[in-house]
């Protein structure tokens, strides 16, 4: 017959995937491109200050290693923690109205369980940071 040659549907690349190819070898041109250049046109010295830390044009004094007091982590969990608990009441903030009256009822017992875990962790005396402190007394 006269007509054109039909090439097997398993030949032929779908639309999306010739175009995340075609995406995929653009971002490795632009990548190889860059490094090439910062390459070519880069400094190259070596100094006893090159492998140094720099921090905003200030030499570092003394070692970078500190203990830092296990209350600090304790403190940082505690705001994790109690942050988290903000993003559900603004979520509940956003549909109060529609919510009704028992959302805020709900809300108000969730605030209250808050409320009173926040003053546990007071009364065990973890927020208390004082070298003096007794250690926390978590009863068991």
């Amino acid at each position: 017959m006269g007509g054109r040659e039909v090439e097997p549907e398993w030949k032929v690349m779908p639309d999306s995937l010739q175009s995340v190819l075609w995406h995929a070898s653009v971002v490795f041109v632009v990548v190889g491109a860059t490094l090439g250049v910062s390459y070519l046109l880069g400094e190259r010295h070596r100094s006893p200050a090159t492998s140094d830390p720099y921090e905003s044009g200030i030499v570092p004094t003394g070692s970078s290693r500190f203990r830092v007091p296990v209350q600090f982590y304790l403190v940082a969990m505690l705001f994790v923690i109690f942050d988290l608990e903000a993003v559900y009441v603004f979520a509940w903030a956003l549909v109060v109205r529609e919510a009704g009256w028992l959302a805020f009822w709900e809300m108000t017992i969730f605030i209250g369980v808050l409320l009173i875990a926040l003053i546990y962790v007071w009364r065990v005396g973890a927020l208390d940071w004082r070298n003096d402190a007794p250690s926390p007394r978590i009863p068991k």
